[in-house]
């Protein structure tokens, strides 16, 4: 069938045509952002869930409801490279000059530049190479210590009482939250905690790998009354099915129950590759119905796409060793896998293991369930790393 009408959009964060199986979280956030506009506080939501379950996907959604309700939205991705000063600093800025060019009392929102303006003093910013310059005075003693778990409560403080004074609402809206350093994650849990207790209309909805809530709680003991930790995994048949067979309807034609089934089987109901196993099958397709023998094409084409793209990227970033470390890991099937078990296979001991596994954990490509475990971020990736590594 022709290409140019291919309903699916394989890609990173690409907003899928069917966003089947999602619509609990969907509302949950809804309720969250319609209770902050009334003044009523609630828990802010960490999505946790690993590579290609939709958590980009859903943040995107929550912008688009959060922009409906009129909402003030910052909209970062965290990074290895960037603290998270450097990427909060400009949003921050371009949010209080909207403020300020609203009508209405503007003491509140200079009183946030002047605080930001402070706050980017003390901490020497810069952004792409050139400093972060706000033309007003600094408001000397306010968020501008030169340590980030006292002044990032400050600064969202003042930020939130400027959003009060103009009677509007902000939410910060944050991807990979795991990258940040403990010690990022610890100023901004006491940002939202204090801006929580002083009823101020600012709340978060943030996404990261299921190691999430327990850095989270690591970090501060009161994080799991402050977060909702909706865990997101792969769909139900029966909505992984709708996910499929939903938008080829909506072209005006059909595909087989077998072929549905088959497809949701081989993807184990795993968003992103859904859209991978639907683009593939639309486009071998040659008529509609779309029958069994199309999706069994389907898999060895979206296989082979797959392990030269979305798999391969990641696996050209590990050294030798790591990759060892990941293929041992595979040998013993899905998982989770017990490190100790992982060892064995290597024939190493256990504790010459640690530093691989910290840098693997860094790159996000394995996190730890729990103690004494290891597990891929990304689904599949052991029966990729067989194929790769074949011995």
């Amino acid at each position: 069938m022709e290409e140019l009408r291919n309903p699916f959009t394989p890609g990173a964060g690409t907003p899928p045509p069917e966003l089947a199986g999602r619509s609990a979280i969907l509302d949950r956030a809804s309720i969250l952002l319609q209770r902050t506009q009334k003044g009523r506080i609630s828990k802010s939501i960490l999505l946790t869930g690993l590579r290609g379950v939709g958590k980009t996907v859903l943040l995107n959604e929550v912008n688009q409801l959060a922009k409906q309700l009129d909402f003030r939205r910052i909209f970062i991705e965290a990074h290895e490279e960037k603290p998270l000063a450097v990427l909060l600093a400009p949003q921050l800025r371009g949010l209080l000059l909207h403020l300020n060019r609203m009508e209405g009392a503007k003491e509140k929102v200079r009183r946030g530049l002047a605080a930001l303006s402070g706050w980017v003093s003390s901490i020497k910013l810069s952004y792409d190479d050139i400093p972060i310059g706000i033309d007003i005075e600094p408001e000397r003693g306010t968020a501008d210590s030169g340590d980030l778990e006292t002044d990032l409560p400050e600064l969202f403080v003042v930020v939130g009482e400027a959003a009060a004074s103009r009677n509007t609402q902000i939410v910060l809206l944050i991807d990979e939250v795991q990258y940040f350093k403990e010690k990022e994650l610890s100023s901004l849990i006491m940002a939202m905690h204090k801006v929580q207790q002083e009823r101020l209309p600012i709340v978060l909805v943030g996404a990261g790998l299921p190691v999430l809530p327990r850095l989270a709680g690591a970090s501060k003991s009161y994080a799991e009354r402050m977060f909702d930790f909706p865990e997101l995994g792969p769909l139900a048949d029966e909505d992984a099915a709708m996910a499929i067979a939903g938008p080829i309807t909506e072209e005006g034609e059909s595909i087989s129950s077998d072929a549905v089934a088959e497809v949701v089987r081989i993807t184990q109901g795993y968003p992103y590759f859904l859209q991978e196993w639907g683009y593939q099958v639309w486009n071998l397709a040659s008529s509609s119905p779309i029958e069994l023998d199309v999706a069994h094409q389907a898999s060895a084409a979206t296989t082979e796409r797959l392990d030269k793209n979305f798999f391969r990227v990641r696996f050209d970033r590990l050294t030798q060793g790591e990759k060892k470390l990941l293929r041992a890991m595979a040998e013993l099937g899905p998982g989770p896998y017990k490190t100790s078990d992982v060892a064995d296979e290597m024939g190493l001991k256990i504790t010459s293991l640690g530093p691989r596994r910290a840098k693997l954990i860094q790159k996000g490509m394995i996190y730890s369930p729990q103690h004494g475990e290891l597990a891929f971020t990304v689904p599949l990736f052991d029966e990729f790393m067989q194929r790769a590594m074949p011995n």
